[in-house]
């Protein structure tokens, strides 16, 4: 639900050259406070390389990237959670302990975040997995720990890469329910993922690039309407045709 018209995520002419190739070029969109954002497109789009410039990593060629009105830095950290595709956790601790550290990083108690761990490990169904190293479990039980140290500290912004991504039925709906939940606390999401369900089912508006720039960008209404489709799997094959099952190359 759209809250207000206050952007929190703005960027704004952006482009991006890694020598003479241009990745991004002059890209503009802004995500509104409260909002649910689905930030699409097939690999090799430019996806990966707007998050790492809005999240400093890179330094745009041209434009500016802000998040609350300025550039994001580390001080930032503990207002933004961010779940990347490749997971990030510590593999030679326990879950318990890994998840700890991080909720102290993000400024919680340790008491605090070990019992706010535990309670969501039960939700996720993971309570018994409490004291087992990281390494030693399955790619989607790490991706639920790792949503899970994400989300503790009820970050204001919350970007999301392809968080249900190997997920059987049953446990993507317990994600999205989380993610859902997280919303309803007023939390703006930027949702990247392949899944155009999600989209339909999340999304209040969405951005779809292609090459670097915008191929549609409103609410998921507004993009159906644009292309005359009745679903946005259509439209994302309508977008790129053939190309769309080429998943390779640097997003």
């Amino acid at each position: 639900m759209i809250k207000s018209a206050q952007p929190v995520i703005s960027i704004d002419q952006f482009s991006m050259k890694f020598g003479d190739k241009t990745v991004i070029d002059n890209l503009s969109f802004e995500v509104k406070e409260g909002e649910t954002f689905g930030f699409l497109g097939s690999n090799g789009s430019g996806k990966t390389t707007t998050m790492r410039a809005l999240l400093g990593i890179y330094q745009p060629t041209l434009g500016t990237l802000h998040i609350n009105g300025k550039e994001f830095t580390p001080e930032d950290g503990k207002m933004l959670g961010y779940l990347p595709e490749e997971r990030g956790l510590y593999k030679k601790e326990s879950v318990i302990d890994v998840m700890t550290y991080f909720g102290q990083l993000k400024g919680l108690g340790k008491q605090e975040a070990r019992e706010w761990s535990m309670k969501y490990l039960e939700r996720v169904q993971l309570a018994d997995k409490a004291k087992s190293k990281v390494d030693k479990l399955s790619g989607g039980q790490q991706q639920k720990v790792q949503l899970g140290v994400t989300i503790m500290n009820d970050p204001k912004v919350l970007i999301l890469d392809e968080p249900t991504k190997g997920f059987d039925p049953v446990n993507r709906r317990l994600l999205m329910d989380i993610i859902e939940q997280q919303r309803a606390k007023g939390a703006t999401i930027m949702l990247i993922t392949h899944d155009m369900s999600e989209v339909e089912r999340l999304c209040d508006r969405l951005i779809l690039l292609k090459d670097g720039n915008k191929a549609a960008y409103g609410t998921v209404p507004e993009v159906l309407a644009q292309f005359k489709k009745k679903n946005m799997d259509d439209v994302f094959l309508h977008v790129y045709g053939e190309d769309a099952v080429l998943q390779g190359g640097e997003e």
